[in-house]
C-alpha cells in the first residue's frame, strides 16, 4: 500500500499516482480476504524530510489482522521505537537503507528480523543502479552491492523493487531477481511488475523468498479499473503445488 497524505494510491514507474481508496477500507477488505502481510509505504515522508506519522500508523495497525510493516521517513532508532509501539512488526528503510550505520543501530536495538532494506532498482546506461527519494536520485550503487551492504550491516530482509516495471503489470524482471537473490543469504521479497497470479509464481521460481504487488490486488482489466482483490486459498495452494512440481522436475 502506498500512502500519500493519508490516501491510498498506486503509481506507475513511481509517478502518475492514482487514488485507489481509503486506507482503512482497503485494510478491512484485505482482512476479510486473509492477506498474509501488508506493507505500508509513505511515499512523501522522506522527500519532504518529514518524520513518520505515528498517529496514522497506529490507527492503521489497529485495523490490521495481519502483520504490518512500515516505511517512509525512518532515519534512526528514535523514529523506530514509537512505530513498533504502535503495533508495526518491521520497518522498511529506503534512503536510510544506504547508510549502514543506521541499519546496524536499528538491528542492534530491535533485531535483524525487524529491519527490511528497500532496494529500488533502475536500469541505466551503466547497468542496474539503485535509486532513492522515490527514484529521483540515482546512486552509483548496483542492487547486488547495496543488498550485500545491507546484509553485512544486519538487515533481516531485502525488498527488491523494480522502478521500471512499477505498475506496468507485465511481470517481474526475473533475471534481476535471480541475480540479487543468489548474491545474498537474506530472504528477498520482489515487487514491481506483477499484474497476474502467474507473475507471482514466476517471481518465486526465480529465487524470491516472497513476492509482493500493488497492481495485482487493486486494479482489474486493461483499463485499470480499481478493484480490491486477493487470490483465494485454493489459488495460492495451486501456485505452491506448481512450484513444488517445478522444483522436483529440476532435481
Amino acid at each position: 500500500m502506498l500512502d500519500s497524505r493519508r490516501r491510498l494510491v498506486k503509481t506507475r514507474r513511481f509517478g502518475e499516482p492514482v487514488y485507489v481508496g481509503d486506507p482503512f477500507n482497503v485494510i478491512r477488505i484485505f482482512n476479510e480476504k486473509e492477506v498474509d502481510e501488508i506493507c505500508v509505504l509513505d511515499i512523501n515522508a522522506t522527500v519532504e524530510q518529514r518524520r513518520p506519522d505515528v498517529g496514522f500508523i497506529r490507527e492503521l495497525a489497529s485495523e490490521c489482522f495481519m502483520p504490518m510493516s512500515y516505511g517512509g521517513g525512518v532515519t534512526s532508532v528514535s523514529d523506530v521505537s514509537p512505530i513498533f509501539a504502535a503495533g508495526v512488526e518491521k520497518v522498511v528503510l529506503g534512503r536510510a537503507g544506504t547508510e549502514t550505520h543506521v541499519i546496524r543501530s536499528i538491528a542492534d536495538e530491535f533485531g535483524s528480523q525487524a529491519v527490511t532494506v528497500c532496494v529500488d532498482c533502475k536500469r541505466t546506461q551503466e547497468g542496474w543502479r539503485t535509486a532513492i527519494d522515490r527514484g529521483r536520485v540515482v546512486t552509483d550503487l548496483d542492487p547486488i552491492k547495496l543488498a550485500q551492504m545491507a546484509e553485512a550491516a544486519g538487515a533481516g530482509e531485502i525488498l527488491l523493487q523494480n522502478i521500471d516495471r512499477d505498475g506496468e503489470r507485465s511481470g517481474y524482471d526475473l533475471a534481476l531477481i535471480s541475480e540479487v537473490s543468489r548474491a545474498v543469504e537474506l530472504p528477498l521479497m520482489a515487487v514491481g511488475g506483477a499484474g497476474e497470479l502467474r507473475h507471482l509464481a514466476e517471481g518465486l521460481g526465480a529465487g524470491a523468498s516472497a513476492v509482493a504487488s500493488g497492481s495485482t490486488f487493486v486494479f482489474y482489466g486493461r483499463l485499470r479499473a480499481v478493484l480490491i482483490t486477493y487470490p483465494s486459498a485454493d489459488n495460492i495452494e495451486q501456485m505452491r503445488a506448481n512450484l513444488r512440481e517445478g522444483a522436483d522436475a529440476a532435481e
